[in-house]
């Protein structure tokens, strides 16, 4: 069976196109979308995601404005700091970096975000969306993760789909997106036994846990569509026999691409998908502001 690898990359392209011809056209009416990024502390992988998102909101016309935070500011001061950019009509989308130090209050501080800036999708009035089928603004990933099985042009409905980790911003919001197309899924986790008699039945199978190869061939159903969240830096040996880090996801991709349909690579799948949601979310933030100020504007 020849394997399709599904190229995140090219999709996330077409929807940067997308949002950068929506973001003209909002200019044009005079609302500007202005993404705000808050990190506290000093963490180096945040740093990589901000310049990322950074260089993705430059390439579609959207403003963006990194505030940074000292590790010890205290959780008051920095609900403090997210009221003020929910007031404020010039700022269209919040982003809050994570890791937190662990002084603070991680589910506050991101429940404390208007849901209508809310661009991660992460506040609980925006996944309650989805549990009604009116997903506004969706996790991100999640968002691409579905996006990306979707182009393989599997019917969704009455398809059996396996989804590996149960986490709120992923795993529980796929499950909910392919529910309201009438996918039946399954949702394991580690309190679940014998992982692989459910994988080896999934049409598509999500895979979102962090741990490296926890997916090998013998799991897989052939011709499935595999869609590979996790994020791994592992260790290898490299061509002269130096240690050299490499990003790997959560499937074991040389054993798993001979026997699925479709496979996502990691990097270059839901990675680049996520940060075009985020992009796609914050025009969408801009679109749902503007209703708002229009109704308001009619009273």
């Amino acid at each position: 069976m020849s394997h399709k690898i599904i190229d995140g990359q090219a999709q996330a392209k077409a929807i940067t196109v997308e949002v950068q011809s929506r973001v003209k056209a909002l200019n044009e009416l005079g609302w500007l979308p202005h993404l705000v990024s808050i990190d506290v502390g000093d963490n180096p992988a945040s740093a990589v995601y901000i310049r990322n998102q950074q260089r993705a909101c430059e390439r579609v016309g959207i403003a963006f404005e990194n505030r940074h935070y000292p590790g010890d500011i205290s959780q008051l001061e920095m609900m403090a700091v997210i009221q003020a950019l929910n007031v404020d009509p010039r700022v269209t989308g919040i982003v809050l970096q994570r890791p937190v130090p662990p002084h603070l209050n991680l589910d506050a501080l991101q429940n404390a975000i208007h849901p209508t800036k809310d661009v991660e999708g992460m506040n609980p009035t925006n996944i309650g969306n989805i549990v009604y089928g009116q997903p506004k603004l969706g996790p991100c990933t999640s968002l691409a993760s579905v996006a990306l099985l979707k182009s393989t042009g599997l019917t969704l409905q009455g398809l059996e789909v396996i989804v590996v980790g149960h986490s709120e911003i992923v795993g529980k919001p796929i499950a909910l997106l392919l529910m309201e197309d009438l996918a039946t899924v399954t949702i394991c986790h580690h309190g679940t036994r014998n992982l692989s008699a459910h994988t080896r039945r999934a049409d598509a199978l999500f895979v979102a846990v962090g741990k490296p190869g926890l997916i090998t061939g013998e799991m897989v159903k052939p011709g499935a569509a595999v869609i590979d969240i996790g994020i791994n830096q592992i260790t290898v040996d490299g061509s002269n026999g130096e240690k050299k880090s490499k990003i790997v996801g959560d499937v074991d991709f040389d054993s798993v691409h001979e026997i699925a349909g479709w496979i996502t690579p990691v990097p270059g799948g839901v990675g680049p998908m996520t940060v075009a949601m985020l992009l796609r979310n914050t025009v969408l933030a801009v679109d749902y502001q503007k209703q708002q100020y229009e109704k308001n504007m009619q009273h």
